[in-house]
């Protein structure tokens, strides 16, 4: 046991670690790893500098390749025990040219040998060590596995709140259920007949909350499962060896990018905020109602004193508390059909007395209705196509998350979400109006 063993060790350092063959004109670099004078050549090919080792990657500022004689004998020796090189098992070789998969093309997504390398095919393509490619989409699939985790804690919160919620409601409904049922005791000759329309119409309830419920547990309980697959999936693929994480990583990333990420509805409404509107910051050609929780264009401007905090140039109106982390939800209501109208949030230095560039680059994220169209102010402009026309929009701010979505508040289709970015001011939802165009908060 202990002459195989050894045997074996011998094998393995009259290997080239990088052709897995006997070395061929064994040479040493700066680091002290041996390699056949071919194969390390070919590794730093097309390198002015910054040479690293295949195998520890140290970086050398210089080719200097030492001829290793004691390497070489040591090969001879292996050679003459008729000893085959070390192979490692499952060894991904070239369908095309029968040749050892050492390189990842970065255009076609796939792993390559050398000969494929200077064929016409990827001769002009971006190739890397697929030990190199490897942690890279390692890097990339470690990205996804945090993204997949937070959408999977959106819908366990998600589903923990819809548990309570119907829990909620059937000890309500239970309450309610015994309540009419002592009243109806004391008057049983007189109103027995209402009473068994209220049960009827009790249990009515109770089977239409239980159907709601089975139907979004049972969507979330899926969506959970099939997260926790790709994720389970994610992990092995990225504790693989090189070539087995990069055999079909372009199928496991698109998966990952078909993944939609965001709040499910039960979790967007329980964070609804009481949004009233600032008078100070209102255009004089606004008018609010009593309470700010209306407001409507009128055409024609106040007088109104000129502070700092009002719009003076767009017909632009503020809520008046402004955010600053945590999350928020509230709705808004067109009450007219005609007009332009802008729902959304705000940066606190947004311009007040000039113009201002609608967009995220400009600290502004919103959506436009008008006459009936909707488009997402970014630039350039983004069309909406909702299913249902919306007859409440529902805003969403996850500031933390850095995060701004809006929905038909109604069916709580998402209508948009602004592609995520780190808030660094205060937000204050904003609305502007134009041609007589009204909104109310809800």
């Amino acid at each position: 046991m202990a002459a195989a063993a050894q045997l074996g060790n011998l094998q393995e350092e009259a290997t080239c670690s990088i052709c897995l063959e006997y070395f061929s004109d064994p040479v040493m670099i700066d680091c002290g790893h041996n390699f056949c004078r071919s194969c390390i050549t070919q590794s730093w090919e097309g390198r002015d500098g910054n040479f690293p080792c295949p195998q520890c990657r140290e970086i050398s500022s210089r080719k200097n390749l030492r001829p290793n004689r004691l390497v070489g004998n040591m090969v001879e020796i292996a050679k003459q025990l008729h000893l085959p090189p070390v192979k490692p098992p499952g060894e991904n070789l070239c369908e095309k040219h029968d040749e050892k998969l050492r390189l990842f093309c970065a255009e076609d997504q796939r792993m390559i040998c050398w000969v494929c390398r200077e064929s016409k095919e990827h001769k002009t393509h971006s190739a890397s060590p697929i030990e190199e490619a490897a942690e890279e989409h390692k890097v990339k699939l470690q990205e996804w596995l945090l993204v997949l985790k937070k959408q999977e804690g959106y819908f366990l919160e998600s589903k923990l709140k819809e548990e309570e919620q119907y829990k909620s409601m059937r000890n309500k409904l239970r309450t309610e259920k015994n309540k009419i049922e002592s009243e109806f005791e004391k008057l049983r000759q007189l109103l027995k007949e209402n009473e068994q329309t209220l049960h009827r119409r009790l249990e009515e309830m109770e089977k239409k909350i239980t159907m709601i419920e089975n139907a979004n547990i049972t969507k979330l309980s899926n969506q959970i499962t099939s997260l926790r697959a790709l994720i389970t999936e994610i992990e092995k693929k990225s504790e693989a060896p090189a070539w087995v994480l990069l055999k079909d990583v372009r199928s496991t990333l698109s998966r990952c990018n078909n993944v939609k990420i965001q709040c499910p509805e039960m979790v967007v409404k329980s964070y609804k905020v009481m949004v009233t509107l600032d008078p100070d910051t209102a255009h004089p050609r606004l008018l609010l109602s009593e309470g700010g929780r209306r407001v409507r264009e009128t055409g024609t401007a106040q007088t109104l004193l000129d502070t700092p905090k009002r719009f003076t140039y767009s017909p632009c109106v503020l809520g008046s508390e402004g955010f600053t982390s945590g999350r928020h939800y509230w709705e808004v209501q067109p009450l007219q059909e005609g007009g332009a109208s802008y729902v959304g949030v705000t940066a606190e230095s947004v311009n007040r007395k000039g113009g201002f560039t609608w967009s995220p680059e400009g600290g502004v994220w919103a959506v436009e209705r008008w006459k009936g169209q909707y488009w997402a102010l970014t630039s350039p402009e983004t069309p909406l196509a909702p299913h249902e026309k919306p007859l409440k929009l529902g805003v969403y701010l996850d500031y933390e998350g850095g995060r701004l979505s809006l929905y038909n508040a109604d069916s709580m289709e998402l209508l948009y979400s602004f592609p995520q970015a780190p808030f660094t001011q205060r937000l204050f939802p904003i609305f502007y109006l134009y041609r007589g165009a009204e909104l109310r908060l809800v």
